[in-house]
């Protein structure tokens, strides 16, 4: 049966007119879909969803479909081919909105979509309000005239994003390059429809997610109305900032129905409750006026990134009015900082530094991909498990990918009260963008709409024009033969195109919109001043280790200006395996692991047992074979990023790849899909932490560096001690240091013969530590054969007191791994290493009382599953 909402609008009616404030309401209540019944091939194959069903709103198709059990779970088992004809699949949205005469005595009334996913048209009781083809960008069309008393339809029709590009696209000689070829058949290889659409590009598949190609109203709908004034945008920007003032500016843009006085007050509420006002009265045009107040602060108190300083937030309210009422309100939250890329000629190039508040900060972070292949579902408790992940592993810089969409405000607010900073791309994932003027346009809209949204964020240092589409054009095999294919006159004209974008349209919409952020025109970049990605100038994507099958000692070959990219695979542990999978298919090479691992279309587990085999040895078992991966993950980055430490200044960022995951399966994330704390991400907590200490043998010696973030120096010593297995002391060196601050100093350079001093290879390690005062705050270990060490049992005993597990090793343990089985359950540390006699306490979080947590606990290392005694 036909599935109606009845709106009443209530909030709007109650307004009487002459107050003419506006309200509005969400429509979020009383949706249906259904397949399009025009498209009768759909409609015949599945029956059931050609019927009206119960949609959400804000949602998608496939949620609405796997809610009404006529699509099965796309994250489980093979079900990610079951769902893929509804991206090819037309789609009607529908409710009713019911007017009341009070709401059609408004002077006017808009209806709002914050986000179409993507081919849309909007009939309101059967005429044509708008046809939407962007997904990133707010819609907004007048209504008065179409809206009756009483009942009125409302329909979306969303058409298939494929299917009504694909004629182009298969007419098309030289089709534009875009990211991954789909494995279902539904696009030829090489004849992408991705490139020519403005939506979010993951969801056609990458090398970490499925391929879900999305439909619906993706973000909140509602119904506006207003009579004299509204403010259309509102920013918050820094004209100086000293130690005694912050002066700002208040920026609105004004759309008003008429020519006419209005007042515009702003208030200023600092994180002491105290609140500064301004106010200023202009005559506003019919149409659309911009209006600045400035403001101005006394001892502001400085926004920092974490580990630098406080985060202090600001409240600014912006209240329109006629002289006497209230037409309308608008208010964001701020933090005041100075923020500068200082990229100085040396040596070796040009820098690239952020400097906050004048502090030269070194960046310390990971790359973030959407927390799902349906936005519209993900919770804040979701967000906010990454963040606080990123917080608490001494992270200071978040970088959001191109290749998704803009992420909610709970992002960002996050990203403002924990001090991290956000790099933050344009959403274009590394496709070549066709050059013609509509596209350009409806770039520029988007862009401008969502710097207005977010510019006060102080998080955000910089605006990143694109992801990888500069750097392919100019570098990546099959953009160079396309090139080659199409001409000097077309190569020219793409090329132009993307130069007009990037250079020119964002960084006009970032420069002039949020003038206290950095604008960047790709990652990776220089600035158009010579060749992409490359050591010397600008950042880097490095993807020699692991895409080139370079072993992981090749990230010690070159100190890059800034890292923005470089990672290394692991698989998720068991738990989350065993959520889209049954023991049937504990392989590497089954079917399911197969479908949950996207690099090279199913085939990476070989790359995984490949860096395995390269680093220890072959899995015994599938559950070795997910441990051991994320050892080798773990251990990797840790190597990569301690390096990228070491070569401050000229290194002065190192953001792996990735942060967190869209789905449960295999990829390079830290922090799995449910939020599970890969080694990755436990290794993370130490070698980002303040002060560390890196150790990197290559060629036969080990260089030693010493590294801190403090803004102080800060008094320690370090040591290098050579140890056999069984925890006698071969060799010992120990020396003060006074570690500089914001510095990385090398302090001794070891040659094998003396950090070894002469051990069995088999039997030896060597320790290099840096203490502050008699604590430890920074290790790392060294091997002179990792893959051939005689590792013994390393003889665990366990002691539990309350929530505390204390464990103590006779002998070495290497990469301890504390394992609870089915019981949910996450310890304050994982995967260290524990010395012959050395033992460590850990914090136990879970549900489950302290005697499951016993009888579930199971520990792994390097040298197997491990006896632990209690």
């Amino acid at each position: 049966m036909r599935r109606t909402a009845l709106l009443l609008l209530a909030a709007i009616a109650a307004t009487p007119a002459w107050a003419a404030p506006r309200t509005s309401v969400v429509l979020d209540k009383g949706w249906s879909m259904r397949i399009d019944p025009t498209d009768t091939a759909a409609a015949k194959a599945h029956p059931k969803a050609a019927r009206w069903l119960r949609a959400t709103v804000p949602g998608s198709a496939q949620t609405d479909l796997m809610a009404a059990k006529i699509v099965p779970d796309p994250y489980k088992g093979l079900n990610e081919a079951k769902i893929q004809w509804v991206g090819l699949t037309d789609w009607q949205y529908h409710t009713v909105v019911r007017a009341t005469p009070e709401l059609l005595a408004r002077d006017h009334i808009d209806l709002v979509f914050d986000g179409l996913d993507t081919f849309a048209e909007v009939r309101l009781n059967g005429t044509k309000l708008l046809a939407a083809d962007n997904a990133h960008r707010r819609w907004r069309v007048p209504v008065k005239a179409v809206l009756k008393p009483g009942a009125n339809e409302l329909l979306v029709t969303f058409r298939s994003p494929i299917r009504t590009l694909q004629p182009m696209v298969l007419k098309a000689k030289n089709p534009l390059p875009g990211e991954y070829d789909s494995i279902y058949g539904d696009e030829p290889m090489g004849k992408q429809t991705s490139p020519y659409i403005r939506k979010p590009k993951y969801q056609y598949g990458w090398d970490w997610g499925p391929r879900i190609v999305t439909q619906g109203i993706w973000r909140p709908a509602r119904i506006e109305a207003w009579d004299d004034a509204r403010i259309e945008a509102f920013r918050v920007t820094q004209e100086a900032l000293t130690k005694s003032e912050a002066r700002l500016s208040a920026e609105l843009d004004v759309v008003a129905g008429q020519e006419r006085p209005v007042t515009v007050q702003v208030a200023v509420t600092g994180p002491d409750g105290q609140v500064t006002q301004a106010a200023r009265t202009v005559t506003v045009a019919a149409g659309a006026s911009h209006v600045a107040v400035p403001v101005s602060v006394v001892n502001p108190q400085r926004w920092f990134p974490a580990g630098y300083g406080a985060q202090p937030l600001y409240t600014v309210k912006a209240t329109l009015t006629d002289g006497t009422a209230t037409i309308d309100t608008a208010q964001r939250r701020t933090g005041l900082r100075t923020v500068e890329l200082r990229r100085d000629k040396d040596a070796q190039g040009r820098g690239f530094a952020f400097v906050v508040n004048g502090i030269p900060v070194f960046a310390k972070g990971a790359n973030l991909i959407p927390f799902d292949m349906f936005p519209a579902r993900v919770p804040e408790s979701q967000i906010r498990t990454v963040m606080a992940g990123a917080r608490d592993a001494n992270m200071n810089m978040i970088r959001v990918w191109g290749g998704g969409y803009y992420l909610d405000d709970a992002f960002y607010d996050l990203a403002d009260q924990m001090g991290l900073m956000v790099w933050q791309d344009f959403m274009f994932g590394g496709a070549v963008t066709p050059p013609d003027r509509e596209f350009r346009e409806t770039v520029r809209i988007e862009a401008e709409e969502q710097v207005d949204r977010l510019q006060a964020h102080p998080s955000i240092v910089l605006w990143s024009g694109n992801n990888e589409v500069l750097s392919g054009w100019a570098n990546w095999s099959d953009r160079i033969a396309f090139k080659k294919a199409v001409g000097a006159d077309e190569q020219e004209r793409i090329g132009v195109g993307m130069a007009v974008i990037f250079d020119r349209v964002l960084r006009d919409a970032a420069e002039r919109r949020d003038p206290d952020a950095v604008y960047w025109p790709g990652s990776p970049s220089n600035n158009y001043e010579d060749k992409p990605d490359i050591d010397s100038d600008g950042d880097r994507h490095y993807w020699d280790v692991w895409g080139g099958k370079k072993p992981v000692e090749a990230y010690l070959d070159s100190c890059p200006r800034f890292m923005s990219e470089y990672g290394l695979q692991s698989m998720p542990e068991m738990k989350t395996i065993r959520t889209f999978a049954t023991d049937a298919d504990f392989s590497p090479t089954s079917p399911v692991m197969k479908a949950h691992q996207k690099f090279l279309k199913g085939e990476g587990n070989d790359r995984l047992l490949f860096y395995i085999r390269e680093k220890y040895r072959e899995p015994r078992d599938f559950a070795e074979f997910v441990y051991l991966s994320q050892v080798m993950q773990a251990e990797g980055i840790e190597l990569a990023a301690l390096h990228h430490r070491a070569c401050r200044p000229v290194t002065m960022g190192s953001l792996f790849w990735q942060i967190n995951d869209v789905w449960p399966g295999a990829s390079w994330a830290s922090i799995d899909y449910y939020g599970r704390w890969k080694a990755l991400q436990f290794r993370a907590r130490h070698f980002y932490a303040p002060l560390a200490i890196a150790a990197e043998r290559k060629d036969g010696s080990t260089k030693v560096s010493l590294i801190s973030d403090a803004m102080v120096p800060t008094e320690a010593k370090w040591r290098v001690r050579t140890l056999d297995v069984d925890g006698k002391v071969i060799a010992t060196r120990e020396e003060a240091a006074t570690l500089a601050p914001l510095s990385a100093t090398a302090v001794a350079t070891l040659p094998d013969a003396m950090l070894f001093a002469g051990g069995d290879p088999a039997r030896t390690i060597a320790v290099a530590e840096l203490l502050v005062g008699d604590r430890v705050t920074s290790r790392v270990l060294l091997s002179a054969a990792p893959k051939t060490m005689t590792l013994p049992d390393p003889g665990l005993a366990a002691t539990w007191d309350g929530d505390r597990l204390t464990l103590t090793a006779t002998k070495l343990a290497r990469a301890v791994w504390l394992d609870f089985g089915t019981v949910e359950a996450t310890p304050s540390d994982n995967t260290f290493d524990l010395l012959p006699g050395e033992s460590v306490t850990v914090t136990v979080a879970s549900k489950a009382s302290a005697a499951a947590l016993r009888r579930a606990l199971s520990v792994r290392t390097l040298a197997g599953v491990a006896a632990v005694k209690s």
